[in-house]
């Protein structure tokens, strides 16, 4: 167990506010404003996660705060004995209940899965192109499309869809189902993810927010920089015009595009690979920290 004194934890926290804060602070004023945003709008809307859950710090595992007594009226901390009078809070793994124990064995071994499998990279972001395929309306109506509706069908036609993450798939349009080479569902999930999707990349996000307290903020915090340059790239690949947006356009419609996102989705990838491992290794410790607390108990 490590132990932070009291300026080394507010270092620590000070460090994370402040590298969160830049992202957080133009969503707050654009959404005073009432505009909307491709990227920032998905990150915190799609993952329901508020500024607020991002922005609050919390140490990890296997960390005890020395006069932290302000933790303990958040969920998942306890009181741990110290050789002095000053409190002392570290996270409590033995409050897990057995539903969320099962959760997080399968969001480890949907992890575990997804990183055993090789980069199925040469999608193109098509998943963007299926969700307006033949549609009678557009989600997005703020936003221009670069190519009129019959272009948009023709590029989806030409080069197929391969897109393995459900929930990208569940937003196509019924005339872009069937001309995806897979069919994932909800249960299949665990099937089809695999480290070249954009989308399984972003959702680490997802996961290590999922995972708190329990998991230190500066992953959390490193998922959601790594998710925010992915979601560039996917809507600069998209057949929407955000360029005033400052959001060039990857026109894959051409082979300079599609060479582009190919090599961009690649380097994403072995990102990510890195903090899948944290996820997954964050998740084995609690669940470990967990068991260990109730054999204690018993």
């Amino acid at each position: 167990m490590k132990i932070l004194s009291e300026s080394e934890w507010r270092a620590r926290r000070a460090a994370h506010e402040g590298r969160v804060r830049p992202w957080l602070e133009p969503r707050l004023t654009r959404m005073a404003r009432g505009e909307r945003h491709p990227v920032e709008d998905f990150l915190f809307e799609y993952y329901s996660y508020r500024p607020a859950h991002l922005l609050r710090w919390h140490p990890g595992l296997e960390v005890t705060l020395e006069n932290g007594g302000e933790f303990l009226g958040g969920k998942g901390y306890r009181k741990v004995d110290g050789p002095d009078s000053s409190p002392r809070v570290a996270i409590d793994p033995g409050r897990l209940t057995e539903e969320r124990r099962r959760s997080l064995g399968w969001v480890r071994d949907l992890l575990e899965r997804t990183a055993s499998r090789p980069p199925a990279l040469g999608c193109f972001g098509l998943h963007e192109w299926a969700m307006v395929y033949r549609a009678e309306t557009i989600r997005h109506t703020q936003w221009p499309l670069r190519l009129a509706p019959d272009e948009i069908a023709a590029v989806v036609e030409a080069a197929g869809i391969r897109c393995t993450h459900f929930d990208a798939f569940r937003f196509f349009t019924p005339s872009a189902r069937p001309l995806n080479r897979l069919q994932p569902t909800r249960e299949t999930v665990a099937e089809f993810e695999q480290p070249g999707c954009l989308h399984a990349n972003m959702d680490l996000y997802k996961w290590a927010m999922k995972l708190q307290p329990f998991s230190a903020s500066e992953l959390v915090a490193d998922c959601f920089a790594l998710a925010r340059e992915i979601r560039c790239l996917d809507m600069r690949a998209s057949p929407y015009d955000f360029s005033a947006m400052d959001l060039k356009p990857v026109c894959i419609e051409t082979p300079a595009g599609r060479a582009a996102y190919e090599s961009a989705q690649r380097e994403f990838a072995l990102r990510a690979a890195p903090l899948r491992q944290r996820v997954i290794a964050c998740c084995e410790a609690l669940l470990e920290a967990a068991n260990g607390a109730e054999r204690v108990a018993a």
